[in-house]
């Protein structure tokens, strides 16, 4: 009886003082979460999304150049022959 009374007792502050801790232990859970999250992005060599909008936005005017250029030489051919 003694034995029993006595783990109850253990489980019972345990609870006690995870219930106080749970927060803790909630932040403490998502920062472990966010790093693993960041580690796997760095692995994979992933962009962040600014660099993504950066890079997206130097394609948008590397295709427009291209564009431009294309024209110029369709129009410069038509005045050839």
């Amino acid at each position: 009886m003694k034995n029993s009374k006595f783990v109850i007792d253990k489980l019972a502050k345990i609870f006690e003082q995870g219930l106080i801790s749970s927060k803790d232990i909630a932040d403490e859970l998502m920062n472990i979460l966010k790093s693993k999250r960041d580690e796997i992005i760095f692995r994979m060599k992933l962009t962040s999304k600014d660099e993504f909008e950066v890079l997206s936005r130097r394609v948008e005017n590397l295709e427009k150049k291209i564009n431009k250029l294309k024209i110029k030489k369709k129009t410069k051919r038509v005045k050839k022959s």
